[in-house]
């Protein structure tokens, strides 16, 4: 059993830093230590846990299982710890790190790119990192400090974590500008009698919300393609007659490129929320961004 009166907190910040950096040439840039020193506190380490944590990789190193579930306990040790020493004010514009943002393409978008813009401006030290839509681990990839803030449709988060919601959006019906549909309202015939695509990121299927709508009043589409992003699926758009469902905050960029559609489907809207760790909760640069991106969010 560790004795924790010898624990040094020096060695899980070189904990920390070899689990984010996978090389222990990174982990000693990052904290100002020469390799060897670094080298030195990783065989503390190893008989500290009296396990390898970390072996050599084609690139870098590689964590164990036991360094796996270490990572965020020790993330939230040190969080606490920069808590207890850190001045209560923020100040953005001289603030430096890397952001780690999470988000399917669709929030890349709508909240994402807008937030970079706004802290281009207000924060233009931080480096932002935009992650793609996670499908599993979510909350292990907070816990270990991997996301920091988590964007998504309320459906996809764990509702361990805390959020706050940002909008709700709703589902538009859209064509190319030279489709033959001159109307603009569509009857549920209609709108089943041409080829329709849709957006999934998994790839893994050729439905969706649209389809669940369609079934409860009878119908069916023909989905000709499913794609994994909405920038593929509006150039696919440009190319066909078909027809599609996107969020209505994907539009206003490219109103002039589509034709838009009323119809007599019902498809519910879905609320967006912002989610992260609790463990991030007092920590104010955190809280400044999650303030910053809420603004954002409501804002556009």
């Amino acid at each position: 059993m560790i004795n924790i009166r010898n624990m040094d907190l020096n060695l899980l910040a070189v904990f920390d830093a070899l689990f984010d950096e996978r090389s222990v040439t990174r982990a000693a840039k990052r904290l100002a230590l020469t390799q060897p020193t670094v080298s030195g506190m990783l065989q503390r380490l190893r008989h500290m846990f009296s396990d390898q944590l970390f072996v050599r990789a084609s690139h870098g190193i590689s964590s164990t299982p036991r360094a796996e579930a270490l990572a965020g306990p020790i993330k939230e040790l040190l969080a606490n710890a920069r808590l207890l020493v850190a001045e209560d004010d923020f100040d953005p514009a001289t603030a430096e790190g890397t952001i780690k943002l999470g988000a399917s393409d669709y929030l890349q978008h709508a909240v994402i790119a807008p937030l970079i813009v706004t802290l281009r401006q207000r924060a233009p030290k931080l480096k932002i990192l935009v992650l793609p839509r996670q499908e599993t681990g979510l909350t292990d990839l907070m816990a270990r400090g991997e996301i920091d803030l988590y964007v998504a449709n309320r459906e996809v988060v764990d509702s361990d974590l805390p959020l706050l919601p940002l909008y709700r959006d709703r589902y538009i019906c859209v064509a190319r500008r030279k489709h033959p549909l001159k109307v603009r309202h569509l009857t549920i015939k209609q709108l089943c009698a041409f080829d329709h695509l849709l957006v999934h990121p998994t790839g893994r299927n050729l439905s969706g919300p649209v389809d669940a709508a369609l079934a409860g009043v009878g119908y069916r589409r023909r989905v000709a393609a499913a794609v994994p992003s909405f920038h593929m699926l509006f150039e696919l758009l440009e190319s066909d007659n078909f027809i599609t469902f996107v969020p209505e905050r994907l539009l206003p960029k490219r109103r002039s490129a589509v034709r838009v559609f009323n119809t007599d489907l019902k498809i519910p809207p879905f609320e967006i929320v912002l989610s992260w760790h609790p463990r991030m909760n007092g920590d104010a640069r955190h809280k400044w961004l999650r303030e910053t991106l809420v603004a954002v969010a409501r804002r556009a």
